[in-house]
């Protein structure tokens, strides 16, 4: 049951979601010149880690009639779980994100989370409907650094919104050669969307390292390689 809770939530790409926060947390404190409140941050990368599984688990149970054609290794159409105990666990595990949440500086941090919380359920629901929902798929990034910044600062800076919009640019370019891929009848032979995904971490790590210190690109590699050794044990796509 635990191997398939984490096969539903994609934990292996947890370590993006943790680098994204602390960006955020890195570049909105670096703007007002306060240190990071890390009791907050934890707190933060905690409640976006419980949002991104819970994102994932919903997006399993909208997919499951497809899944069942077209990827039957999924935990629901394997018949390893059940469509209504998947349903459970997402509403779980953002009902936990959310508490986390309260243990952030600022509830501002909520407002943006239930925000965010409304384009999750918009592009698990809409996404097999209508190619545009990538751009939903997208904008979600983007509010993971606004929630962090929002909930520890009460505020986010224009470097937030940069590197989140970045990120956002690169979803959809990892959106793009999934889909080309897809095309493909042996796809392309090498592991393209993993790397992908893991290498997001790296993005914040280089942007990091140009707007703050070098030493960041080394949190953005660690990311990334953490990131693949995760994806070895549970599928990350």
């Amino acid at each position: 049951m635990i191997k398939t809770a984490l096969a539903l939530g994609r934990v292996s790409n947890l370590p993006t979601v943790w680098m994204n926060v602390l960006a955020a947390s890195a570049l909105t404190a670096g703007f007002y010149g306060f240190p990071i409140p890390v009791m907050g941050m934890l707190a933060t990368m905690l409640a976006m880690s419980l949002f991104y599984a819970a994102g994932m688990c919903f997006n399993d149970y909208c997919d499951r009639h497809w899944d069942a054609e077209h990827q039957p290794y999924r935990p629901i159409p394997a018949g390893k779980i059940s469509a209504r105990k998947v349903l459970t666990l997402t509403l779980m595990l953002f009902s936990l994100g959310f508490a986390a949440l309260l243990l952030t500086p600022s509830n501002r941090g909520i407002i943006i989370a239930a925000a965010l919380l409304a384009l999750i359920l918009a592009y698990d629901l809409l996404h097999k409907k209508h190619w545009a929902t990538v751009i939903l798929m997208a904008l979600t990034r983007l509010g993971v650094y606004l929630v962090a910044a929002y909930a520890l600062f009460g505020s986010a800076p224009t470097a937030v919104l940069v590197m989140g919009s970045i990120q956002c640019g690169y979803t959809l370019l990892v959106t793009v050669v999934a889909r080309l891929e897809n095309s493909r009848p042996n796809g392309f032979g090498f592991p393209v969307i993993p790397w992908m995904i893991a290498a997001m971490g790296l993005v914040d790590g280089i942007a990091l390292a140009i707007l703050l210190s070098p030493a960041w690109l080394l949190a953005g590699i660690a990311t990334l390689l953490l990131t693949r050794w995760g994806q070895k044990y549970v599928r990350g796509d």
